[in-house]
């Protein structure tokens, strides 16, 4: 028994610079060996999932990406894992940017799954209009005229010379609406001068911390579902069956809130056994 005090004491006086190498093997490891921790989704993320799955095949969905690379690992992973549903419905898919940084986004999200994955053709299957100035009036551009806001792509064609441009001239056109967003202008932008405004169905994905600002929209029925950050792209990815870099992201989060626990149990048992002994002798 006293040996095994011991060992708590030493592993509680472990030197800080050991923590961090452990912490960080605790992380990175499951990033690339994941371990397929069960997911459950939340009513929120099924929400989502339900809405999708009900459009049919040529049905239009408008995408719009609002974040940027500080944004990213929590609203990437979404993005991609919406994306795939969509495509792998073979639901058209339209994608506008709110936010600069956003056009990237769409652009490396589009490659790994629109080109690589489903082999998609653009213009026929996905269309990325791009980035355009001017937040809410952009939206307010769009719902009344698409080509007063875009004349052209984001590759310079004439939106005229696109074949799933032929019909598609307003918001109301699309059959659903998702906005993928970090801040402003965003999801509140959009449900207020689009989606209650036109009717059109929408959902949103969000950063973990924007989700109590949406939840009061999704609550009273004008979004349909949030995914909210990392846990609600793992459960997305769970949904359809395709785990990505939100699965790993949740092993390695929950991996390295396992250690650290650990380490705050060993670090307060070696401190209450040290103080033992030092009032004993």
């Amino acid at each position: 028994m006293e040996k095994f005090l011991d060992f708590i004491v030493r592993a509680g006086s472990l030197d800080r610079r050991v923590i961090f190498v452990v912490i960080a093997l605790a992380v990175m490891l499951p990033l690339f060996f994941p371990l397929g921790l069960p997911i459950r989704p939340t009513n929120s993320s099924q929400q989502v999932y339900d809405v999708v799955e009900e459009l049919e095949a040529g049905d239009k969905a408008l995408l719009s990406f609002e974040y940027g690379p500080s944004t990213k690992p929590e609203i990437h992973p979404m993005a991609v894992a919406l994306l795939r549903h969509l495509l792998s419905k073979d639901v058209k898919v339209y994608i506008t940017c709110l936010w600069p940084d956003g056009q990237f986004m769409a652009l490396e999200a589009l490659e790994q799954v629109a080109d690589k994955q489903y082999g998609k053709v653009y213009g026929e299957d996905y269309v990325l209009l791009g980035y355009r100035p001017g937040a809410e009036a952009i939206i307010k551009g769009l719902v009344s005229n698409i080509r007063k806001v875009f004349t052209v792509d984001s590759q310079g064609d004439f939106l005229d010379d696109i074949p799933m441009m032929a019909g598609v001239n307003q918001v109301k056109d699309f059959d659903f609406l998702f906005s993928a967003s970090a801040g402003y202008p965003g999801t509140v932008e959009w449900v207020q001068y689009a989606a209650d405004p036109v009717g059109v169905t929408m959902s949103t994905g969000t950063t973990s911390i924007q989700v109590n600002e949406v939840m009061p929209y999704v609550q009273s029925g004008q979004i349909k579902g949030i995914l909210g950050g990392m846990p609600g792209a793992a459960e997305y990815e769970s949904l359809i069956g395709q785990a990505g870099i939100g699965t790993s992201g949740m092993d390695a989060q929950s991996v390295a809130h396992i250690v650290i626990v650990a380490f705050i149990i060993f670090g307060n048992i070696s401190f209450f056994i040290e103080r033992r002994r030092s009032k004993k002798y």
